[in-house]
């Protein structure tokens, strides 16, 4: 089928068809091409293609069939023009800011979101003369004082790691341009099985393709998808070079992973609203933080530019860490894991797992206090994970 137009196919037939092209072999299942170089018919077509006279497979690192019928596939269902596959989420934001910032450039970013990225702008690429103001992520104002003229790049997480925070990408998209800067937002938690963004104004979308596009934690990989004159020249050209590239092997799982992708997002949201109704009922439990619930302050704007509220429940336990770790420790069910967008349920600690490296001060302003636990709730059933969580919380 190869590339289809995504305005003409719905995003569940691009999910299981779009980017394949069968080799000789007429293969019906995308094949792997584990293979690190190919091979010339003559030294022309080599000169040619290293030129970039004429399209073609070079060197794995830059040019590989199965890599390339992820990111052509994912392209399609988020409805991007270009999309470039990496070794892992953290580096598809690295490559997006080393890509198109340079020294003296500065970054406007949500506080609302993963830790890691947080490390990532404070601490490597300021190395580089980059710098970065935190906001609030619904602070609108916020954001618009947070501009100077050397802002170019506006970044967020929405829903936010981990309180589910949402964020109206269409106003920041307004704002962004404004002001002659580009909106990247990590789309991580809904996928494009549940939001677009590009269709909201946003101009680079970002993927962690380990988490609900692999969707069993078999793999680790990110992927970029921007617009052809981004993408072709800044963003291709620092993959090239510099090397934080997908394996053919992970994007064939990520492809097996994009097949049902849709119907997975679906048996997610279900079983968190579910889950997180459960929870509001909870004496022990102070707050939940869920798009889903009509409490979550965001509630009607997700409805407005998601398709479904999302797997990630995250709620406040009264009695702060100690109250937290022993329920954590007495679920069964449960895998006590960082990863996220899993088949199977996880559960974690943010403040002392994945927000560790911020300081109390930074965890306090984005509302990340001891006593929070996130779920990612997966596919088992409701009823033995209300039960996996009551037992537990019984025994605190």
């Amino acid at each position: 089928m190869g590339k289809i137009n995504p305005d003409k196919y719905d995003i569940q037939t691009c999910s299981v068809r779009s980017g394949q092209v069968r080799t000789p072999e007429n293969e019906n299942s995308e094949p792997i091409f584990l293979s690190s170089s190919f091979v010339f018919n003559d030294a022309a077509e080599a000169a040619a293609r290293f030129a970039g006279d004429e399209p073609g497979n070079i060197y794995s690192r830059f040019t590989n069939p199965t890599v390339r019928t992820f990111e052509e596939r994912l392209a399609a269902m988020e409805g991007g023009e270009r999309c470039i596959g990496t070794s892992s989420g953290m580096s598809a934001i690295m490559t997006t800011c080393m890509s198109l910032l340079k020294a003296g450039d500065h970054i406007v970013s949500s506080k609302s979101i993963f830790g890691t990225t947080v490390s990532l702008f404070d601490n490597i690429l300021s190395k580089f003369g980059l710098s970065t103001t935190f906001v609030a992520l619904t602070d609108y104002e916020a954001w618009a004082n947070a501009i100077t003229p050397e802002t170019r790049l506006l970044f967020l997480e929405t829903p936010s790691n981990p309180l589910a925070e949402i964020a109206d990408i269409k106003r920041l998209a307004d704002l962004a341009h404004d002001n002659d800067c580009l909106l990247v937002v990590d789309n991580c938690f809904c996928t494009p099985a549940l939001q677009l963004p590009f269709k909201l104004g946003a101009d680079i979308v970002i993927h962690s393709a380990t988490k609900y596009l692999d969707g069993q934690g078999r793999c680790i990989g990110g992927a970029i998808i921007g617009p052809e004159a981004i993408m072709n020249e800044e963003v291709f050209g620092f993959l090239r070079t510099a090397g934080p590239s997908m394996s053919p092997f992970n994007a064939w799982v990520f492809l097996k992973g994009l097949e049902t992708l849709g119907i997975r997002m679906q048996a997610h949201c279900q079983n968190a609203q579910i889950v997180a109704e459960w929870l509001e009922g909870q004496k022990a439990v102070s707050k939940v933080h869920f798009p889903g619930l009509t409490s979550h302050p965001q509630h009607e704007l997700s409805k407005t530019q998601q398709s479904g509220s999302g797997g990630i429940v995250s709620f406040e336990l009264k009695g702060g860490r100690d109250a937290a770790w022993k329920l954590i420790d007495g679920t069964n069910v449960f895998s006590i894991t960082a990863n996220l967008g899993d088949v199977k349920s996880t559960i974690t600690h943010p403040a002392t797992t994945t927000h560790h490296r911020l300081s109390d001060e930074q965890r306090s302003e984005v509302g990340i206090s001891e006593g929070l636990i996130r779920l990612s709730v997966g596919h088992e059933s409701t009823d033995d994970l209300i039960n996996d969580l009551e037992t537990a919380i019984a025994g605190i």
